[in-house]
């Protein structure tokens, strides 16, 4: 896999945490004015539905109770969209966007079509969608660790694994984990058939989709949760809710510093939601944004409502969020061709993946 090498300044990713709000004498309003928030996906998708509950209730704490519209853009993997946000929409805090981790990930913004630097646009906060479980079934959990038996296979979808089917990529490496790929599911109701028949033997999924499916602790066993975002709350399933960190098994398992970055993509690779005005906007501006998204999401019945509409919700503020953005971002051109090496070594097709298109988490 080959990209263009696109310097990510640090700077750059840490100036984006140091415009505060307005102050007394930099009055802003946007009374009697229309923004429009775009979204980079089809309508019905999990970005899109976080950006119409925060589309109705941002308005209520920016200064004059402005109108917003939400415009759906999908296609090019976001990459259109940011394009225009971050080259022609006026930075006059009129046109915000509410995009995805897809967006900032390397290998969707160092392609020729990309032009943006995720790491300069304003950012106003994010939103956290859960983490994910690894679900392995009681019959199979035996040969997991044991090589000598037939290896234990691991569903993912079409395209390159999720995020969360990833744990089995370092567990092979470094855990001595005993597994095969099963690749080519659509999606997860496909999985969980798949799982449910003894199609496949381990999976991942998000901890909040298993919350009522593969219930039978008898026949299923959730083996990790991945402990990549300290701030999920519980599901309520207790299986998933106390099961074993991924992160915390992985500890000082990797010497080698290519696959060490490797792994720290994967961490860097959670699936988040990031609210951004465009790069020249004025500190003015992007404080009364940061000052109205901190309310809303102190908001009593926001928060019930985002924690009905979006699976595992939790708020990330603007500097949170923008290191979110810069770990993932600052990912290196080798570690990139390292996570494809290891991919490659245990069998998965990346030249059919891509030309699948991977299977992205929106």
């Amino acid at each position: 896999m080959k990209f263009p090498i696109i310097a990510i300044a640090a700077a750059a990713a840490i100036s984006v945490t140091l415009v505060g709000p307005a102050s007394a004498d930099e009055t802003v309003s946007f009374a009697g004015k229309t923004i429009k928030m775009i979204v980079p996906t089809t309508t019905g998708g999990s970005t899109d539905l976080a950006a119409r509950l925060i589309g109705a209730y941002l308005t209520k704490y920016l200064p004059g109770s402005p109108t917003m519209v939400i415009e759906n853009m999908p296609g090019g993997h976001g990459v259109p969209p940011l394009n225009f946000i971050a080259n022609q929409a006026k930075p006059d805090g009129l046109t915000i966007t509410l995009t995805s981790n897809s967006q900032v990930d390397p290998i969707t913004f160092r392609t020729p079509q990309s032009h943006y630097d995720p790491a300069k646009f304003q950012v106003v906060g994010g939103i956290g969608i859960g983490d994910n479980i690894v679900i392995i079934r009681a019959d199979a959990l035996p040969r997991l660790l044991d090589k000598s038996k037939s290896p234990v296979n691991m569903g993912s979808v079409t395209g390159a694994p999720r995020s969360g089917m990833r744990m089995a990529i370092f567990g092979a490496k470094f855990l001595g984990w005993n597994v095969k790929w099963v690749t080519g599911y659509p999606g997860s109701p496909d999985l969980v058939l798949a799982l449910d028949r003894g199609e496949i033997d381990m999976t991942s999924f998000p901890r909040f989709y298993v919350t009522d499916k593969l219930t039978d602790t008898n026949k299923f066993k959730i083996i990790y949760l991945d402990g990549l975002n300290p701030k999920a709350r519980p599901s309520g399933r207790k299986d998933a809710d106390t099961a074993p960190l991924f992160t915390k098994a992985m500890e000082g398992k990797i010497a080698d510093p290519k696959i060490k970055a490797a792994y720290d993509y994967w961490r860097a690779s959670r699936i988040f939601k990031w609210l951004a005005l465009p790069p020249a906007t004025p500190p003015a501006v992007v404080g009364a944004y940061r000052t109205a998204f901190e309310k809303m999401t102190a908001d009593a019945e926001f928060q019930n409502k985002a924690q009905t509409t979006i699976e595992g919700y939790s708020a990330f503020s603007a500097e949170e969020t923008a290191a979110l953005i810069h770990d993932l971002a600052s990912t290196s051109n080798e570690a990139l061709t390292t996570t494809d090496d290891l991919m490659r070594e245990q069998g998965i097709d990346l030249a059919k993946a891509k030309l699948k298109g991977g299977s992205k988490e929106e």
